[in-house]
C-alpha cells in the first residue's frame, strides 16, 4: 500500500498537465502512486498520462467524463486509490520540491490523522508577490494532533481540497464523496471536518497554484452560483442533523455565508438571477442561524442584517454606494519593482497638489489612531484639502463610508504620494518615498513611550536584530518636518530616540480628543456592540508586545480571573496589534475577545478598568480617570531585555500587582479604585495627560493644514477642568 494516492483531474489543462505531473515524480519521496484523471482514451490529456504511465509504474491513469465535472473526477480518483492518504492536485498546479517528505515527516510525528492541512502558495500567473492564504488560519491551530473542536475556525470552508491530507479509510467509513456541481470544495472540505476526529496542520508550503489569467472559473457569471446555496444548505443540514455544537455552528455559518455575500456583491456574476438567489440565500439564513449568533461587525454585519431580513433592495443599495466610492481604486493594478520605480519618478516630475493631503496608520492597517482623528478634523475645518488614506487590501473594509482611500502598492498609491503636500503617518513612509521639497510630512506618533525606541534600542540585542538598520532609520526621520507629542516626557525621548531637524508639536494626540467628547450615550452604545452585559464591570485587559516571545501569550488565566475577582467582572482582552490577523472577535464565557475591534479608543471608553503590564495604553487610558492597574509578573524580564525609558514601578498608574492573586484581590476588595489608586492615578496623570483635552485634531489641522500661527491655537484645557467620558458602572468599587 503507497503512503500517498496522488489524484490530478485534468479536463481543460492538458497543456499544462505534463508539468503538474513531472512535480510529483520528482519528488524526493517516492512512496506514492499518481492518478491522472483524464476526459477519455485518446484525448489530448489522456496522451500526456500514458506517457508519464509509459516511463513510471507509479501513474495509473483513469478517465471520468467531462460530464461528471471535477467532482466526478474526484471521485473516480478515489475509487481507483489504493494508499493511506490521499492528496488532490489541480492539473495546473504542482508540488513543490520536498512537499511528500514534509508531509510524510508530519505525519510519522503526528500519528494516524484524519486530515493533515497545510499551506499552499498563490503564484501569479505572469508577476507579482505570492501569497499564502492559508497561512493565517492554520497559524491559530493547536501544534499536535487536536479535535476539530479546539481549533474551530478550522472549518474546512476556506481551504481547498488541495490542501490537506486526507486519510483514506476515514473517508471511506464516513461515506466521503466530493457532491456534484460548482463550489465542490465547500461541501467536500466542510462534511470532512465534521466528521473528523484527529487533525493537524503543517505549516510549511506544499502546493503552488497558479492563479488563471483570466481568474477562476467559479467568478465567471452564469447561472452556477445557484450551486453555491446548495453546497450550503448541503454542509448545515449534515452539521445540524449531526449536533454541531455552539463553538463550531458558529465559525461554519459565518463563513459559509461569507461566500454567500461575497457573491451576492457581485452582481454581475449572477445575472438576472440575483433577487433569487438573495431570497434563497435568506431563507437558509434565517432556517440554519445558531442560536445566540451574533453578526460580525461593521459593514459586513450589515450586510448579514440585510440577507435575514430579505432587504435586497437595501442590499444593493449598500454595495451599489461601496463599489462608487472604491471599486475604480480596487481594480487598479498594484504594480512592483522596475515599473513602480519609473511610475513613481514620472509623478515626482509634476507639481505638487497644494490641496492633496495623503494619511497612514500602522503602516496601512486601517482607518485608525492618531491619523484618522487629524483626518476627521480636517474634513470639518479644511475642506478644500482632499484627503487619501492609504491601506493594504485586506484592511480596506476598516474605511468608513464617503473617505477616499488607495490601496497600498497600487498605481494610485505611489501617484498621491509623490504628488500630496501633507503627508501624515503614525509610523513611517516606504523606504523609497522621497521628501519632496515644499512637501510637508507629520509623523503623529502612536504611543506615549516606556519601552526604549528608535535608536536607544540599539544596546538591546533583542531589539536591535528586529529592527533593521539604524541608518536607514534615520533617513526616514528625516523626512519629518513636525513631530507630535502628547506630553514632555515624549518629547525628550523623541528628540533623543529620533534625532532630527524636526519641529515638535506638543499639542496632545488627537486620537484621545474622543476621551473628553464622548458622553454617556456613547459609552452605552459601545458597550453593547461589543457584548458587555449590563451591569457589569468591564476590565480591559491589553498586554504588550514581547520582543523575546515568539507569538502572543495572554500571561493570565482570564476565567479564572473573572471567577476570581468578583460574580460581575467581565474581561475584555485586546491584544497587541502584531496579533491582529482580522479574525478575532467575541469569545467564551466572560472574556470578549475584541483585539480585531478598529477602534482602540472604542474598547477603552467601553472599559470600568484597565489592566496592563507595559502597554503605552495605560498613558491613554489615563485621560479618563478611571483605574489601571498595572499587572508586572514579569517587569526585571522586560526591563533587561526591551529596555525602559523610565522606572513605571517608581510611578505607576495605580495598584501595581505582581501574581495572578494579587491581581485578583484588587478587584475582589475594591483596592483598585480607592484613595491610593485615585491617588497615583492624579500624579500620573499631571505628568502624561498634560495636553491631551479633546482639541488636540483641531491644534493640528490648523497649525500643519491651515498654517495658523501657534498663538492662534486653542488653548489647553487645564487638567482639572475636563469632564472625560463618563463610565458605565455607577460605582466602581464592589466588595
Amino acid at each position: 500500500m503507497p503512503r500517498f494516492s496522488i489524484i490530478v483531474p485534468s479536463h481543460g489543462v492538458a497543456g499544462r498537465l505534463g508539468r503538474a505531473l513531472d512535480s510529483v515524480l520528482a519528488q524526493a519521496f517516492g512512496d506514492f502512486e499518481l492518478i491522472p484523471v483524464c476526459d477519455a482514451p485518446g484525448s489530448a490529456a489522456a496522451d500526456v498520462a500514458a506517457g508519464h504511465a509509459a516511463r513510471d509504474c507509479r501513474v495509473a491513469p483513469v478517465h471520468a467524463p467531462p460530464s461528471a465535472g471535477l467532482a466526478g473526477a474526484r471521485n473516480a480518483g478515489m475509487r481507483a486509490a489504493t494508499g493511506t492518504y490521499l492528496l488532490f492536485l489541480d492539473g495546473d498546479d504542482v508540488l513543490v520540491p520536498g512537499a511528500l517528505a514534509a508531509l510524510d515527516a508530519r505525519l510519522t510525528e503526528t500519528g494516524p490523522v484524519d486530515v493533515l492541512h497545510f499551506e499552499h502558495e498563490r503564484a501569479p500567473w505572469w508577476e507579482g508577490e505570492p501569497g499564502n492564504p492559508a497561512a493565517p488560519l492554520l497559524a491559530d491551530a493547536p501544534d499536535g494532533v487536536f479535535a476539530p473542536g479546539r481549533a474551530p475556525r478550522l472549518t474546512g470552508v476556506l481551504l481547498p481540497a488541495w490542501s490537506a491530507a486526507w486519510r483514506r479509510a476515514f473517508t471511506v467509513e464516513r461515506g466521503l464523496a466530493f457532491p456534484g456541481g460548482h463550489f465542490t470544495d465547500v461541501g467536500w472540505g466542510a462534511a470532512a471536518m465534521l466528521g473528523a476526529e484527529r487533525v493537524a496542520v503543517l505549516r510549511s508550503v506544499v502546493v503552488r497554484h497558479l492563479v488563471r489569467r483570466q481568474g477562476s472559473r467559479l467568478n465567471l457569471p452564469g447561472h452556477h452560483h445557484a450551486e453555491l446555496l446548495d453546497q450550503v444548505e448541503l454542509v448545515l443540514t449534515r452539521a445540524a442533523r449531526e449536533g454541531l455544537p455552539a463553538e463550531r455552528s458558529g465559525p461554519l455559518f459565518e463563513q459559509l455565508f461569507g461566500l454567500v455575500l461575497k457573491t451576492a456583491a457581485h452582481p454581475r456574476r449572477l445575472r438576472s438571477d440575483r433577487r433569487a438567489f438573495f431570497r434563497r440565500a435568506g431563507r437558509l439564513y434565517r432556517r440554519h442561524r445558531p442560536a445566540g449568533y451574533r453578526p460580525p461587525g461593521g459593514s459586513l454585519g450589515v450586510q448579514h442584517r440585510l440577507l435575514a431580513s430579505g432587504c435586497h433592495l437595501a442590499f444593493a443599495a449598500l454595495r451599489g454606494a461601496r463599489r462608487a466610492v472604491t471599486g475604480a481604486t480596487a481594480l487598479l493594478p498594484r504594480p512592483r519593482g522596475l515599473r513602480t520605480r519609473l511610475r513613481y519618478r514620472a509623478q515626482l516630475r509634476r507639481p505638487l497638489d497644494p490641496h492633496l493631503a495623503v494619511y497612514c496608520a500602522y503602516w496601512g492597517r486601517g482607518y485608525a489612531c492618531n491619523p484618522a482623528a487629524i483626518h476627521a478634523k480636517a474634513r470639518e475645518l479644511a475642506p478644500h484639502i482632499r484627503s487619501v488614506f492609504l491601506v493594504e487590501a485586506e484592511h480596506a473594509h476598516t474605511v468608513p463610508d464617503g473617505v477616499e482611500y488607495a490601496v497600498v502598492g497600487s498605481r494610485r498609491y505611489w501617484e498621491v504620494l509623490a504628488r500630496a503636500t501633507y503627508l501624515v503617518n503614525n509610523a513611517n513612509f516606504a523606504e523609497g518615498v522621497v521628501k519632496r521639497p515644499g512637501s510637508v510630512h507629520l509623523q503623529t506618533q502612536h504611543g506615549t513611550p516606556l519601552k526604549t525606541m528608535g535608536v536607544d534600542q540599539s544596546v538591546y540585542p533583542v531589539v536591535a536584530a528586529a529592527t533593521g538598520s539604524f541608518t536607514r532609520l534615520l533617513g526616514r526621520v528625516d523626512r519629518w518636518d513636525y513631530n507630535l507629542s502628547s506630553n514632555p516626557h515624549s518629547t525628550r525621548v523623541w528628540e533623543r530616540a529620533f534625532p532630527g531637524s524636526y519641529e515638535h508639536l506638543e499639542y496632545g494626540y488627537p486620537r484621545n480628543d474622543v476621551y473628553c467628547t464622548a458622553g454617556a450615550g456613547d459609552v452605552a452604545r459601545i458597550r453593547a456592540e461589543l457584548g458587555v452585559p449590563e451591569g457589569a464591570r468591564a476590565v480591559l485587559y491589553a498586554p504588550t508586545h514581547r520582543d523575546h516571545h515568539t507569538g502572543f501569550e495572554t500571561g493570565l488565566d482570564l476565567e479564572a480571573f473573572c471567577e476570581a475577582a468578583g460574580d460581575d467582572v467581565v474581561v475584555l482582552l485586546r491584544a497587541h496589534y502584531f496579533y491582529d490577523r482580522g479574525g478575532r472577535g467575541g469569545g467564551g464565557g466572560r472574556v470578549i475577545d475584541v483585539t480585531a475591534h478598529r477602534s482602540s479608543e472604542d474598547v477603552c471608553l467601553a472599559a470600568d478598568a484597565l489592566v496592563t503590564d507595559y502597554s503605552s495604553i495605560m498613558f491613554d487610558y489615563a485621560n479618563l480617570d478611571r483605574p489601571i492597574v498595572v499587572y508586572a509578573d514579569d517587569w526585571d524580564v522586560y526591563r533587561e531585555t526591551r529596555g525602559v525609558c523610565f522606572d513605571l514601578m517608581d510611578g505607576p498608574p495605580g495598584p501595581v500587582a505582581r501574581t495572578p492573586d494579587e491581581l485578583a484581590r484588587v478587584f475582589r476588595d475594591g483596592s483598585y479604585a480607592d484613595a491610593e489608586s485615585d491617588a497615583l492615578r492624579a500624579r500620573f496623570r499631571e505628568r502624561f495627560c498634560p495636553f491631551d483635552d479633546g482639541r488636540a485634531a483641531e491644534r493640528v489641522v490648523r497649525r500643519v493644514l491651515l498654517g495658523e500661527p501657534p498663538e492662534a491655537l486653542p488653548p489647553v484645557i487645564p487638567l482639572a477642568e475636563r469632564v472625560p467620558a463618563p463610565a458605565a458602572a455607577a460605582t466602581l468599587v464592589r466588595s
